[in-house]
């Protein structure tokens, strides 16, 4: 420890009752956010988006090697070859790969292969997971940790999204090499997820679902 710079935790105490109303309020607000499919093709400011990678970034992540990249795509020529690819994919998905395990899952989202959201959306962003990082002495090495690390900070992205008043999905297709060619990323990058962001269509749907209760997903051993 002593060969390594440390500096003091930037931490300031809060009162109970003040913890409380903030993690009520950001629950609340939390609870609002929802996947559509259905987005405006409104601009959306490019800092915005910095922001929201950079909110991403602060993710704790395996040895600080933050293996991800984020790949920010607003120019519609790419949209577009990223949406054909994405939907030859999921064509032969639907139709030929996908077990009745999963499809039996996806009826009420009313999902198919037709992905219009990666072209209506205004930006799309593809998170890339770093496999491989080069060390010190010019060799490669592992990342550790790597999967772990960039769903949390997906998760941190997705939060900062929906706190700025915009929305996203999760878009994963399988397969997804495309995404490495088309948006030329090296060869120790692999895609791990898709994420159009914007404002929603004015005309936005959502299926009708709920959530399970905190007692259908914790357990608490006090």
């Amino acid at each position: 420890m002593n060969d390594h710079p440390f500096i003091p935790l930037e931490w300031n105490e809060k009162a109970p009752a003040s913890m409380l109303k903030f993690a009520e309020k950001h629950y609340r607000l939390m609870k609002q956010r929802r996947t559509t499919r259905h987005f405006s093709s409104k601009e959306v400011d490019k800092r915005l988006i910095e922001l929201a990678i950079l909110s991403g970034s602060t993710a704790p992540n395996g040895a600080h090697l933050q293996p991800w990249t984020w790949v920010a795509v607003k120019n519609s020529d790419l949209k577009s070859r990223l949406r054909k690819a994405a939907e030859e994919e999921e064509r032969k998905t639907y139709s030929e790969r996908m077990p009745p395990a999963w499809s039996e899952v996806l009826a009420p989202l009313g999902t198919d292969a037709v992905k219009a959201h990666l072209t209506d959306a205004p930006w799309v962003v593809v998170l890339f997971k770093q496999k491989k990082r080069q060390r010190s002495n010019g060799q490669w090495g592992p990342t550790y940790y790597a999967t772990e690390s960039c769903g949390i900070a997906a998760g941190m992205f997705i939060q900062a999204i929906h706190g700025m008043g915009l929305v996203t999905l999760t878009h994963t297709p399988s397969p997804m090499g495309f995404l490495q060619k088309i948006l030329n990323r090296p060869s120790h990058e692999e895609a791990m997820l898709v994420m159009p962001v914007g404002y929603p269509a004015q005309n936005a749907m959502v299926p009708d679902i709920k959530r399970k209760t905190l007692e259908d997903v914790s357990v608490f051993m006090e």
